[in-house]
């Protein structure tokens, strides 16, 4: 018998494929006991497994620093939230949303915007200023691609790709790294298989050009599966409480307030809606918060 430790790359049909430094990939089957106590390894778990008479199963899911239901992906380093600058246009409360998410489940949100080649990308800005590390790109020129690749590359992360349908992860990623040679838009269309080209969660190892990463320093990458706009809640729901948190650029301010219990919605002396006025939050921002923060409200007060 043998033990040994991995990381959970993808699984199908029940089945998952194990990453173990020096053996290659697993398949592994996991240890029953884990639905009775209703747990389920994920693409980017740490696992342990165990080989006994040819066969690997997975006996041990190890702690997760975080976790998104759906997709199912553990223990992320960034979350790169992929906008279209058109075709689909943007939507910045859906964007919003999905980076104050993130910030609350301690995963970097890194925003992304594609097809800057059919339009000047004008938001950039706006997310810099608050705060976050932003890259713009074309597939067609490769304008921006370099520059994202480093980030990715750098220090061993986990990332999952993650927006809209039709927004360009698929593309953006064989762009980044041509040997995924994952299945586009455009490519399923001809071979009729609709929309939504990426239909299971897989971490992809990486590694820079003629290089070969040590197993602590290698990176990772997900494609996850494109999303309607309704269906941007399923990665994670807010506590109304917390949302203010989870906009990085409201926190210095917080403490800012006359009233104490502030909601920094329209209440007088407030010090985020002060910073507003002043040009120190932007008005998209602070507009998306209003939503998010009565959304989260509403959902609290039906409940109860």
């Amino acid at each position: 018998m043998q033990n040994l430790t991995g990381k959970v790359i993808k699984s199908v049909g029940g089945f998952f494929h194990v990453e173990v430094p020096d053996s290659g990939i697993l398949l592994c089957a996991a240890r029953g006991l884990f639905r009775l106590q209703n747990i389920s390894p994920s693409a980017g778990d740490h696992v342990t497994v165990e080989i006994k008479d040819g066969a690997s199963v997975i006996t041990n899911v190890l702690p997760r620093k975080n976790h998104i239901v759906r997709p199912p992906l553990s223990n992320l380093d960034a979350a790169v939230i992929v906008v279209s600058t058109t075709e689909p246009n943007p939507n910045l409360l859906i964007l919003d949303k999905l980076i104050a998410i993130f910030e609350s489940k301690e995963i970097e949100p890194v925003p992304l915007f594609t097809k800057t080649d059919k339009k000047q990308d004008e938001l950039k800005g706006i997310y810099e200023k608050a705060g976050f590390t932003v890259f713009s790109v074309s597939n067609e020129s490769g304008a921006g691609i370099e520059r994202l690749r480093e980030y990715l590359l750098l220090g061993g992360k986990t990332s999952a790709f993650i927006g809209n349908t039709g927004v360009g992860k698929s593309s953006t990623l064989n762009s980044l790294f041509p040997e995924l040679g994952l299945e586009t838009a455009e490519i399923s269309k001809k071979l009729g298989r609709g929309r939504h080209t990426t239909r299971q969660v897989e971490l992809y190892g990486l590694c820079a050009p003629n290089e070969k990463s040590a197993p602590s320093e290698k990176s990772y990458i997900a494609d996850t599966p494109g999303f309607s706009t309704v269906e941007a809640a399923k990665y994670g729901k807010l506590a109304a409480a917390n949302v203010a948190l989870c906009f990085r650029e409201f926190v210095p301010f917080l403490d800012k307030c006359k009233f104490a219990g502030c909601r920094h919605i329209k209440e007088e002396g407030c010090g985020v809606i002060a910073a507003k006025e002043r040009g120190e939050i932007t008005v998209s921002r602070f507009e998306s918060y209003v939503k998010i923060f009565e959304e989260a409200w509403r959902e609290e007060r039906n409940f109860k």
